[in-house]
């Protein structure tokens, strides 16, 4: 900064870009540990039971690279299926989009998670396409009007309360997702929450 007109530092560009893919990796990490939980800790407390964290984090931890699997399948399968046509994309994400907690609470597998996925969510494609479309306006909303907070704040503080609405907004969905899943369930086989419990026990 100091000298306009001389050459970038190659060593301090890759130091910037590897710290920068280092955090990135961590905080994908770290989500996605966070989804797994929120996934256990949701069928928990909807048995009634008191969630454990322990519990919680060690079979989130257990399913984190089955889980970057199903994500990535997921991703791959759903971006593919947008860029011929959009409603193919939708379509597909919303056939698989249980696959998480299916692989968590059943754990079938990556493949046989996405497999049970669609089966749980045939039929049920169109309202959850509307369940979906108000959580992502929500989560929209709640992150312009926290977003414009951040930004007039600026500085650390700014990146702290980002890094919280990200989250907070994580969570919102992997609960919804989790909820869904145990009503899918309920609907389609009519599997109560207390069965649900002693299948995972």
């Amino acid at each position: 900064m100091g000298a306009p007109n001389a050459a970038p530092d190659p060593g301090m560009i890759l130091s910037g870009f590897s710290v920068t893919f280092g955090v990135g990796l961590i905080s994908f990490v770290l989500a996605l540990l966070l989804q797994s939980a929120l996934v256990r800790a949701t069928i928990e407390d909807m048995n009634g039971k008191q969630p454990s964290f322990g519990d919680c984090l060690q079979i989130a931890v257990r399913y984190l690279l089955p889980t970057l699997g199903v994500g990535l399948l997921v991703a791959l399968g759903a971006g593919l299926g947008a860029l011929l046509l959009f409603v193919p994309g939708v379509m597909l994400w919303l056939g698989w989009c249980v696959a998480v907690p299916v692989l968590i609470q059943e754990r079938l597998g990556v493949f046989g998670s996405m497999s049970r996925s669609r089966v749980l969510t045939k039929g049920n494609r169109w309202p959850l396409f509307g369940l979906f479309v108000v959580l992502f306006l929500a989560v929209m909303a709640i992150q312009m009007v926290l977003g414009t907070v951040t930004l007039l704040l600026g500085g650390i503080v700014g990146a702290v309360g980002a890094a919280l609405v990200s989250t907070a907004s994580s969570m919102l969905l992997s609960i919804a997702t989790a909820a869904t899943y145990v009503e899918l369930r309920q609907v389609r086989e009519g599997t109560s929450v207390e069965e649900l419990a002693e299948i995972f026990a």
